[in-house]
């Protein structure tokens, strides 16, 4: 049985093919839950062995990067495997827990979006465009609007090219789900805040297609620091209630 050899600096082939698999996910060019290719054409793009390759994948799957696919292959680890149980139980027993979460976003967010401005490519901008088509497609028709927003939100990340950024989103997913889930039919349940959020989606998107991180990351603050107000209206009113 061929094993993975060392290279002449005295580091693995393996180790070489985990280095180049993480760089490809810290570029963002394999986003949390891509399927990765085969085997066989890992290592033929990679120019070394099969088994090099499979002890490649299976480090990585033992360090928390990389996970098995249903049925044969491999995947970069989804959001609901990373997704950390103590921060979904802190929402669920504080729901106050979201505005603290909408603010750490909006710092993310805005670098994020500043990052896209600049790294977007013409798959970005059309992925960003066919969202805001069914944004609005949906708003008008009455239907879901979380789906969209959390699509908009993950594109901004997919756009900025950072595989660090990225793999912190995938982290968020599931709680982000329930923070707009909480935003779309309760904070802002209403046709008009339906409109205005598409407003503000549409001038984030403006900003990044024309390269402009500033206007970009303007047009960012303002829509989260709308939804920021909101959330602490809504809790001086609670506040009153109580």
């Amino acid at each position: 049985m061929e094993r993975p050899t060392a290279t002449g600096h005295g580091q693995r082939v393996s180790d070489r093919v985990v280095d180049r698999i993480l760089a490809r996910i810290a570029s963002g060019e394999w986003a949390p839950g891509q399927r990765l290719p085969g085997e066989r054409a890992l290592a033929e793009e990679m120019g070394v062995s099969r088994v090099s390759v499979r002890a490649a994948l299976q480090g990585l799957k033992t360090q928390g990067f990389l996970d098995a696919v249903q049925g044969g292959g491999t995947r970069v680890i989804s959001s609901t495997a990373t997704m950390d149980p103590g921060l979904v139980e802190l929402v669920r027993v504080n729901p106050e827990a979201l505005h603290d979460l909408i603010e750490l976003r909006a710092i993310l967010e805005v670098w994020a979006v500043r990052r896209a401005a600049c790294q977007a490519g013409p798959g970005h901008l059309d992925e960003l465009a066919e969202i805001m088509r069914a944004s609005q497609d949906d708003v008008c028709e009455g239907k879901h609007k979380t789906e969209n927003d959390i699509r908009f939100h993950l594109a901004v990340a997919k756009a900025s090219g950072s595989g660090i950024y990225l793999h912190i989103m995938g982290v968020f997913r599931g709680i982000l789900e329930q923070m707009l889930d909480y935003h779309r039919y309760e904070l802002f349940p209403t046709a008009q805040d339906d409109l205005t959020i598409c407003t503000q989606h549409q001038a984030i998107f403006d900003g990044i297609r024309a390269r402009n991180p500033e206007a970009a990351a303007r047009a960012m603050e303002a829509h989260l620091g709308w939804v920021i107000a909101e959330y602490r209206e809504g809790q001086a009113r609670r506040g009153g209630d109580s």
